[in-house]
């Protein structure tokens, strides 16, 4: 007794990681013996009989494989492991047929897993391989005709075909012109060199008319070499088709790419060249394009590391902010909305100012086009502190004069647009001096205060002259018009109203000349 509690305990557990390090040491006769082991401490493990399927077909014991696998989907018929496990054995079987059919049934459980699809091209490429394109078919409709013995008898149907009447030579190049040399190759690999190397000497026909000392016709040993060469050719197409080691080839091309970091400074040259395209596309119309371009390269920024692009938090908010622009250039408004407001996220979190006030603007715009004009004042107001210049200040005073204008709040409006005059006084901006003259002057017919709506037009009507701007000119003389006839019309229902400045009324610029002349004459 004292001997026998001397004695490790050996755990299921135990047992399962030491077989799985052997098999992948390629010690797959001990790794049989740790998961016997292990399916005795806990029969009918479902995960154990699929490691020990796969020591079995390692060993090229299939039958004993199968068994195992079927007995795993017996315990759990969704397990996914086991219909690939039993797919892979038959595909190794060459039952190449009940192997797609379980493939298939694993795919339909897990079709994120890759290797399904994997399986079911490789299986449908071998069956090709053996029988040829199902098209060129013609299947028989009998009693009792299962799906195996159909298999069978278009083999041998095939295999006889061959074998009518062909002599070797003939048979051996036909099936040269079957593969292309680019196929044959990756088939092949180093014994594509030695396939050649026959070819070659098969055109030499002196040599192939020569024998050995032992009197074997060198072309028949020649042909022997070939034929043998197109036997390894089409066995390993079935074990691993093209199909798959294409995708092999893609997947190491990836991983390759993914283990050869760029530099900084390269990724960050790679990312200005981005933006500018970005931009570039936008300024030239083509808001898809720019909007593609911004969320391809939102996702690269997002996988890189901060170490590998420093300024990685501002990048992304940038980003969020291009993809609303064209959203917004391309009528999605609510989209955009999303958009912008993700980056003033970003920005708040981060506590970059510059990007807040960026933020603050687009969703501002984004609200006046839509019709919101409260929440577009309401975000815009947000902005007025962060606003550093006098221009910056005018357009942004302007903004919100106009909204507080289409919400019918005209001394807001008045207020607001004398406001964004004032700053561009400072700043010495004709243009945005025009705008704002404008606003106030509208502001101030909506209060029917016409004298000064009048005053502030002929102010907006010289800024606009030194512009110059034809068609702000043309507006201007029309609302001078419109404003002049609802000044008279008041005038005549007020009659006995003191008028100091009815002299100041001005349908066209003609007016103020005429004006002029009679000052003079009464001056004389």
């Amino acid at each position: 007794m004292a001997e026998d509690d001397d004695l490790p305990v050996v755990s299921f557990g135990s047992l399962m990681t030491e077989g799985t390090t052997l098999s992948r040491r390629g010690q797959h006769d001990k790794a049989l013996g740790c998961f016997n082991d292990a399916l005795k401490l806990r029969a009918g493990d479902k995960h154990c009989l699929i490691t020990r399927s796969k020591c079995f077909l390692k060993l090229g014991d299939t039958e004993n494989s199968l068994k195992d696998a079927e007995a795993s989907l017996q315990i759990d018929k969704t397990f996914y492991e086991g219909l690939y496990q039993k797919a892979e054995t038959l595909y190794t079987m060459g039952d190449f047929e009940f192997a797609l059919v379980f493939y298939h049934r694993g795919r339909r459980l897990r079709p994120d897993l890759h290797k399904f699809q994997l399986g079911i091209n490789k299986a449908e490429e071998a069956i090709v391989n053996c029988i040829g394109n199902p098209s060129s078919v013609k299947l028989e409709s009998k009693e009792e005709l299962c799906f195996v013995s159909r298999q069978a008898e278009l083999r041998s149907k095939k295999d006889n075909q061959k074998q009518q009447n062909k002599p070797k030579d003939q048979k051996d190049k036909k099936q040269m012109k079957k593969k292309s040399p680019k196929t044959e190759q990756q088939l092949l690999g180093e014994l594509y060199a030695d396939k050649a190397f026959l070819e070659k000497l098969l055109k030499d026909e002196d040599l192939m008319q020569s024998c050995t000392r032992q009197g074997i016709k060198v072309m028949d040993l020649v042909l022997d070499g070939i034929s043998y060469l197109n036997r390894r050719r089409d066995f390993w197409q079935q074990q691993k088709p093209i199909y798959a080691r294409v995708y092999e080839r893609k997947v190491l091309r990836q991983e390759r790419k993914q283990d050869k970091k760029q530099k900084p400074s390269d990724i960050s040259r790679s990312i200005e060249k981005n933006m500018e395209d970005i931009d570039l596309s936008l300024a030239r119309g083509s808001a898809e394009e720019s909007c593609r371009k911004a969320e391809r390269l939102l996702k690269k920024i997002q996988a890189w590391s901060e170490k590998e692009v420093p300024n990685k938090n501002e990048l992304i908010g940038n980003l969020h902010s291009c993809i609303g622009n064209a959203q917004l250039a391309m009528g999605q408004m609510e989209a955009a909305l999303r958009s912008h407001k993700m980056d003033l996220d970003c920005a708040r979190q981060n506590s970059l100012t510059d990007a807040v006030s960026r933020a603050l603007d687009n969703i501002g715009h984004v609200y006046a086009r839509i019709g919101k004009f409260q929440q577009a004042i309401n975000t815009w107001e947000e902005k007025i502190p962060l606003a550093k210049s006098s221009l910056e200040k005018a357009w942004l005073f302007h903004e919100i004069g106009r909204c507080y204008l289409e919400l019918e709040k005209a001394e807001k409006a008045q207020d607001y647009g004398q406001k964004s005059l004032q700053a561009a006084d400072e700043e010495g901006d004709v243009e945005w001096q025009l705008h704002a003259t404008v606003l106030v002057a509208q502001a101030q017919v909506k209060l029917k205060d016409y004298r000064s709506a009048i005053l502030n037009f002929e102010r907006a009507l010289e800024k606009a002259k030194l512009v110059p701007s034809e068609a702000a000119q043309n507006g201007i003389i029309a609302a001078l018009d419109n404003v002049s006839k609802s000044f008279i019309a008041e005038l005549e229902k007020n009659p006995h109203e003191d008028r100091p400045f009815s002299e100041n009324i001005k349908i066209t610029p003609g007016n103020r000349e005429e004006k002029e002349k009679g000052e003079q004459h009464a001056g004389n």
